[in-house]
């Protein structure tokens, strides 16, 4: 049982959560505390003037009393916070700007609550299907649970670094560069749906330190040098491909629509060997990269 009371205090410290410190305006107190500076020196000379032990004395503990007193001002800035400490032990945070007071013996510790924008090293990778890829992103964050921040990890800003390159690491190896498949998604085309599950992983992994994360995107995205030549011509091929295939379709239905016109208007009247010579003429003339050259037929239809 003497064993278990450590575990169960380590417990409540990695629990530790942020809250305000109730102290007071510092205005006030460092009106108080001059007014009780000007007040010790003007006995001390009074004191010194009259050769009076008692006033000189009660001058310096007037004085020695106002000291600690301003001490305790701290100021607090925009876009930053106080994190107060007694003894080693948290009291409390400060995030009202201006000028505050707190206990002389307490230590301040200064945190920033800016929103702050990372972006993590290129990444050399294989992504799902094994492709060598290089990748980075741009990472927005900010300090929410300032106790989290102060405690939970021993350095903020190469703690969020490192968490945000495993995560940008874990997501790439996770999708393809490229969709084989209508629909799958891809580190290229779905960058909306990547981001935001990369946002989500990210701040998984910074949840421990106290800290927001408002956004992530890819900011570069492209295959190593070793293999971009193979994959640009791949690209270049499945592109001619696809217009390939496009022109085809057209062309079948230019096809389909000038036989359909021929017929319904009874203009000429093909037999099966006809309709398909015409067919292949047609669709040579329609598919060709260059301009058909016209042939005057002098004959008939047959010749």
């Amino acid at each position: 049982m003497a064993m278990q009371e450590p575990q169960a205090s380590q417990s409540k410290d990695t629990e530790l959560r942020e809250r305000i410190a109730p102290w007071p305006d510092g205005w006030l107190i460092f009106a108080f505390g001059l007014a009780l500076m000007i007040w010790g020196i003007v006995l001390l000379t009074q004191g010194i003037a009259g050769k009076d032990a008692g006033t000189i004395w009660g001058a310096v503990a007037v004085i020695a009393i106002s000291l600690p007193i301003l001490h305790g001002l701290t100021q607090v800035r925009p876009g930053q916070a106080r994190v107060i400490l007694l003894q080693g032990r948290y009291i409390g945070t400060i995030r009202t700007t201006g000028l505050r007071w707190v206990v002389p013996l307490c230590s301040k510790r200064v945190i920033s609550t800016r929103i702050r924008s990372d972006e993590t090293p290129i990444a050399k990778v294989n992504d799902a299907d094994g492709n060598p890829i290089e990748i980075a992103a741009v990472v927005v964050w900010e300090v929410a649970d300032t106790a989290k921040a102060a405690f939970g990890v021993d350095n903020l800003e190469k703690f969020v670094a490192v968490q945000s390159e495993t995560a940008v690491r874990h997501v790439a190896t996770s999708y393809s560069y490229d969709s084989r498949q209508e629909g799958a998604r891809s580190l290229r085309e779905s960058q909306q749906e990547i981001a935001a599950e990369l946002t989500a992983e990210i701040a998984e992994r910074v949840a421990p330190a106290g800290v927001h994360v408002r956004e992530s995107r890819i900011s570069r995205l492209s295959y190593a040098p070793e293999i971009a030549q193979a994959m640009l011509r791949r690209q270049q091929a499945e592109a001619v491909v696809a217009a390939r295939k496009r022109i085809v379709e057209g062309a079948l239905g230019m096809v389909e629509d000038a036989l359909t016109r021929l017929s319904s208007d009874g203009l000429v009247d093909l037999d099966e060997e006809r309709r398909a010579a015409m067919v292949s003429n047609l669709l040579v003339v329609l598919c060709s990269e260059h301009a058909a050259q016209p042939v005057v037929n002098a004959g008939t239809l047959y010749q």
